[in-house]
């Protein structure tokens, strides 16, 4: 088994930061850019992956009380992973993402994910950013 751990700060109340990322519908503008989820019947979703070609059945949860969203792979044990906001001082919001990969053959090495998961940080970041300057303009 691999895992990856990123963290990253964002200047907006975690309410607000745990909302933007846990809205299926708006997943793919702060996912990895070939990565592509779509909601069935929540907590199942379906993830294409454009590196592969391929759909894969995963489960999605967001626990709004915990600021939590986990999700992973259903018939294969491939991947999982989580997402946890924490509110720190003045605002603003500590965001961590880990994914851990259980076969090799998911697992596209170290440089490519930790690059993957600092890019969607900052997209997420952006995404918060758009929202808290349209709700206060």
């Amino acid at each position: 088994m691999t895992e990856y751990e990123r963290s990253h700060t964002m200047p907006a109340p975690p309410e607000q930061v745990f909302d933007q990322a846990a809205n299926v519908g708006q997943m793919g503008d702060w996912l990895p850019a070939d990565l592509h989820v779509r909601a069935e019947r929540l907590p199942a979703v379906t993830v294409h992956e454009d590196r592969t070609d391929e759909d894969t059945s995963a489960l999605l949860r967001a626990e709004r009380d915990q600021m939590r969203i986990e999700w992973g792979t259903r018939e294969q044990g491939g991947y999982a992973g989580w997402l946890q906001v924490a509110g720190i001082d003045s605002g603003a919001s500590e965001v961590t993402v880990h994914l851990s990969f259980f076969e090799g053959g998911h697992d596209p090495g170290e440089e490519q994910v930790t690059g993957a998961l600092d890019d969607s940080l900052r997209r997420l970041e952006r995404q918060v950013r758009l929202r808290v300057d349209n709700a206060a303009g």
